[in-house]
């Protein structure tokens, strides 16, 4: 077993906690192909991001660039905040987060009580997404600061290294048992940080990322989308770790059928966040027309705790016109077939 995949049974700081995270089998077909979640809710902060949080602060460190009592600023929807949240905190460093009020107010609460600084690119409380703003602010506020670092998650390579761990946490559970992997795209950090060190142990795997519609990383037409921490809007830079060379298919989710499946599967007793919803539908569409026996999995990057105001709210999803119950309807109906199986 590789060390680095066995965690002590007693732990000093909160980022020892990284990783380790578990798989579960969401339901599958009568040929037995099955659709796994790799439940990366089970971070510190609830989500993938603070891997490659560390990974960038840790990075950042080895370079000089980020010295004892620097300060870290990030342009952030939320769950990269939070992580790079925690690390600040335990490692001593000041850590401004550039943030809209397109994030749910959870993850904005919680960057604050973790002692993280709040700079609001638009401050008159429209829910806008404002990344290409984000971006320049927290670029021009690190700009000739002494022992001042940009994480500048979109175009750091740490990112996409910061998710190796994930492709052999997968092997060391599934061996070459795993046939796709699908995930959301947003900086392109997770999937594709994962693809890169995954083929090099499964090379066959095919590689899904799902986008929500609006975004247009896979394309267009570009509009406002309700899913946060993921894809790219109009405006935004395609950050330099999509790399659409290893992704074998881009797809598309629209924030209706995102939500109610968030919604659906929290009915089977789990929380999952908006854009996971958008992954595990997409999932659950390609899950029949797989060749028998084949094993799916979907990274879940965050759960569903986060979005009680939002997703989970009636009167939220109503005013936005976000909630269908057809559409839920119908994913309750795929979830329960398919879970009998």
């Amino acid at each position: 077993m590789n060390e680095a995949l066995t965690r002590p049974a007693v732990v000093s700081r909160i980022s020892d906690l990284i990783g380790y995270t578990p798989l579960f089998e969401l339901c599958r077909t009568e040929n037995g192909s099955r659709l796994l979640l790799k439940l990366e809710m089970y971070n510190p902060t609830g989500t993938a991001k603070i891997r490659m949080a560390r990974q960038m602060v840790l990075d950042a460190e080895a370079r000089g660039e980020l010295r004892p009592g620097g300060r870290i600023i990030e342009s952030t929807s939320g769950n990269t905040g939070l992580g790079l949240a925690v690390i600040a905190a335990e490692r001593g460093y000041t850590f401004t987060a550039v943030v809209d009020n397109h994030a749910c107010v959870d993850k904005l609460r919680g960057m604050k009580a973790l002692g993280t600084e709040l700079v609001y690119v638009i401050d008159d409380g429209t829910e806008e997404l404002a990344t290409a703003a984000r971006e320049e602010l927290a670029e021009d506020m690190a700009r000739g600061q002494d022992n001042t670092v940009f994480t500048e998650q979109h175009n750091n390579p740490s990112n996409g290294v910061g998710y190796f761990p994930v492709a052999h946490e997968l092997h060391q559970a599934l061996g070459g048992r795993i046939d796709v992997l699908i995930g959301a795209v947003g900086t392109g950090g997770a999937l594709c940080g994962t693809t890169r060190e995954l083929r090099k142990l499964v090379p066959g795997v095919r590689t899904i990322g799902v986008e929500p519609k609006g975004s247009i990383a896979f394309g267009g037409p570009a509009h406002d989308y309700y899913q946060s921490g993921t894809g790219t809007p109009e405006g935004a830079e395609i950050g330099a770790l999509v790399d659409f060379d290893l992704i074998d298919e881009g797809v598309k989710v629209g924030d209706v059928e995102a939500f109610a499946t968030a919604r659906a599967v929290a009915r089977t007793g789990l929380l999952i966040g908006g854009s996971a919803g958008g992954v595990v539908h997409e999932a659950l569409t390609r899950l029949p027309s797989l060749p028998p026996g084949s094993t799916m999995v979907a990274l879940v990057n965050d759960g569903g705790e986060k979005y009680m105001d939002t997703v989970f709210n009636d009167d939220w999803m109503n005013a936005r016109n976000l909630i269908d119950p057809a559409v839920e309807r119908e994913i309750d109906e795929t979830l329960t077939k398919l879970r009998r199986n």
